[in-house]
């Protein structure tokens, strides 16, 4: 069984490569990916996401504010945490920094990064975090707004080891999606091999950054299992083993998402 550990279901182009959003999670069955958890990017657009996938108890629910969303929806806090709230929602965010796509706004992400571990502490749920190019800002936030005592991610991890190693001490998991089969992510790939996998999770970004030999397409949840296959040969491990840690450490940090019947 493995687990899609970051994808935007509400985000695929349904009528194209899949009719609608059933089939798209039946696709991700037939490849062993039993579980997903949907993100969040924007609050506005939170309920009409979380009425869409649940009808699905396989997939679970972030809520939170992307950072490069921040120009066109500024995060409102108390919003969040009421949102948030919701038992239906087993983490916060996506949340963090994105110097690389917009530092323009660095002092907004900042903002609306520390509001969103503020409302993960109050609420004991864990974060997702997006990182680029913004390193020292992310772990010191993090350290400063007592993120460790929730935990969370790094997602679609792409940084360098030792801050992947600074995460981990935060009690944080790596989260590698299908950018670590592209032929420009070898230093990626030296990351990947020098990690527990005890602190990985896998994802797959969709409908993004679909993974070799599928670029160029539409990502999907079903790739999660391609991910899981080039992590099981970097690391010299069966793709069984993979799967059965990586499912293991999702539920261990996500405690509110429970495996279903349905997923299973």
């Amino acid at each position: 069984m493995l687990v899609d550990s970051h994808c935007h279901l509400d985000r695929l182009e349904y009528g194209i490569k899949h009719q609608d959003m059933a089939e798209a999670i039946r696709k991700a069955a037939n490849r062993g990916v039993n579980h997903m958890l949907c993100i969040s990017v924007g609050l506005s657009s939170f309920p009409e996401m979380l009425a869409a996938i649940k009808p699905f108890p396989q997939v679970f629910a972030s809520c939170g504010v992307h950072p490069l969303h921040q120009d066109d929806e500024p995060n409102d806090p108390v919003l969040l945490q009421q949102l948030a709230a919701d038992p239906a929602v087993v983490a916060i965010g996506e949340t963090g920094l994105d110097y690389f796509y917009a530092p323009e706004s660095a002092e907004m992400q900042r903002r609306s990064f520390k509001q969103h571990v503020d409302v993960a502490v109050a609420l004991n749920k864990p974060l997702i975090i997006h990182t680029r190019n913004a390193q020292q800002d992310t772990l010191d936030i993090l350290r400063e707004g007592g993120a460790d005592k929730v935990g969370g991610v790094l997602h679609c991890f792409t940084e360098s080891l030792e801050m992947a190693e600074a995460a981990i001490e935060l009690g944080f998991y790596i989260s590698i999606s299908g950018i670590v089969t592209f032929n420009s992510a070898k230093a990626l790939r030296e990351v990947v091999k020098a990690l527990p996998l005890e602190r990985l999770l896998v994802e797959t970004d969709s409908p993004w950054l679909a993974p070799v030999p599928f670029r160029g397409e539409e990502n999907e949840p079903a790739y999660t299992r391609t991910v899981a296959e080039f992590i099981a040969k970097l690391k010299g491990l069966t793709v069984e083993e993979v799967a059965a840690q990586t499912t293991a450490n999702f539920f261990e940090l996500f405690k509110l998402a429970k495996p279903s019947p349905a997923g299973c």
